[in-house]
């Protein structure tokens, strides 16, 4: 056992813990100026190299893994897999893994989101647990949501960019952004029932005019990023991140913060990047066991605060708050600097903040990575990051080999090495 491998026996509550940075960074600066906030280039250092790098769960989950798009246009996962999301197929059963395996059948693949990938073709194939459109379940009429333990073809035209998100999935199509699924937050329709697992069928959104999509993301809300940095948001609130008289609020409106170039979202949690500042919003603290209100609730922010960290932001990631019997695991942020070094703060049971100790970080940290960092990704008690090598590190819990290093239950408290195909 290594010498880390206590993080992942830790059983705490940290709610009572705020945003860290947040709180003293003054007002939002709703006209950040123009960045270039594009990733750094991933050029491939060895074989075994990464281009792009995803978490398996949309909404936070102890049982979580990670998966990460190869050189060769396939797709190797690895941790949980409650519900298939690492995509081996019926005979590889339930049984977590801590070893990176190839999702079978994937071939081409250009992009990917939780467990859905995008081909060259523009087709979109979609594995573990979510709104597939799978008409065959038997329980599709009731819900939305369903099984795939190898990846299924979605039946929708070619896609350019997609998203996956708790109970709806969205896709960038030729007519314009496609979602389907349940309208459990009001993302899907204004007349269905929310708080429903119910299916719709795919429908286009009806978005307000403006620039060309760059992007898409889905939490319990859901976000489109244009070319020009503006942002439409719909959905519960938070993480609306927008002031709305209602909730949840079906009705896409711009959010009031511009020059916007990423966005992530778990759960109630989002946060941005605009101009190079990270921004961030939604529901801190989760609720303490026996609780029927959130455990401080002035600490949580229905609209985007920006963050300090120490120099601009490409990318950014953060967690949900959640909660079981036992205790409730406070959100944690992370943020990729335009050097390339990867900052963390928040939530540290089990030293997913990477900085070698189980403190909660109050500040953004450093993490001693070996190389510049691309992307980095976030679940409720691992980290990982895709280094500009293409090599992927991770830290914190390993539970179910949320580290890819090839072990279960051997935490790490600073990065590790994932051991890709």
């Amino acid at each position: 056992m290594s010498p880390d491998a206590d993080v992942d026996a830790a059983q705490e509550s940290d709610s009572s813990n705020d945003a860290g940075a947040a709180n003293d960074a003054g007002p939002p600066r709703r006209d950040a100026e123009p960045f270039d906030a594009a990733p750094l280039p991933v050029v491939c250092a060895s074989p075994a190299c990464a281009t792009s790098l995803t978490t398996t769960s949309v909404n936070g989950s102890t049982q979580d893994g990670f998966c990460a798009l190869l050189r060769d246009g396939t797709v190797a996962c690895w941790g949980g897999n409650r519900s298939g999301e690492l995509g081996r197929g019926a005979a590889a059963g339930v049984d977590p893994s801590g070893t990176p395996e190839r999702v079978v059948g994937l071939t081409d693949i250009v992009a990917i989101d939780h467990t859905c990938a995008l081909d060259k073709d523009g087709a979109m194939w979609c594995w573990g647990y979510g709104p597939f459109l799978n008409r065959e379940s038997p329980r599709y009429e009731r819900r939305a949501n369903s099984t795939e333990v190898t990846p299924l073809k979605l039946p929708i035209p070619p896609a350019t960019k997609m998203a996956l998100g708790p109970f709806a999935a969205c896709a960038v199509v030729a007519e314009g952004v496609l979602c389907w699924g349940a309208n459990y937050y009001g993302q899907l329709s204004a007349t269905a029932p929310v708080y429903s697992e119910a299916p719709l069928e795919p429908s286009l959104v009806a978005l307000p005019p403006g620039a060309p999509i760059r992007d898409l993301f889905i939490g319990n809300a859901s976000f489109v990023v244009r070319e020009d940095g503006t942002t439409v948001s719909w959905g519960d609130n938070p993480p609306l991140g927008r002031v709305s008289p209602v909730t949840p609020d079906h009705v896409p409106e711009p959010m009031d913060l511009s020059n916007i170039s990423y966005i992530d979202v778990a759960g109630a949690n989002a946060c941005a990047v605009a101009g190079g500042i990270p921004y961030c919003w939604g529901v801190v603290t989760g609720k303490r066991p026996g609780m029927s209100q959130p455990a401080n609730k002035s600490l949580d922010r229905a609209l985007p605060e920006p963050v300090v960290v120490p120099e601009p932001v490409l990318r950014i990631a953060t967690t949900a708050a959640v909660e079981n019997h036992v205790t409730v695991s406070a959100p944690r942020w992370c943020a990729c600097g335009a050097s390339g070094a990867v900052y963390c703060w928040g939530n540290n049971v089990y030293g997913q903040v990477g900085d070698g100790t189980k403190d909660y970080a109050f500040e953004a940290v450093k993490v001693p990575l070996p190389g510049p960092a691309a992307q980095v990704k976030t679940t409720v008690d691992t980290t990982c990051a895709l280094l500009t090598s293409g090599d992927v590190y991770c830290w914190g819990a390993d539970t179910y080999g949320q580290l890819g290093a090839g072990t279960l239950k051997q935490g790490r408290r600073t990065p590790q090495k994932v051991l890709l195909p």
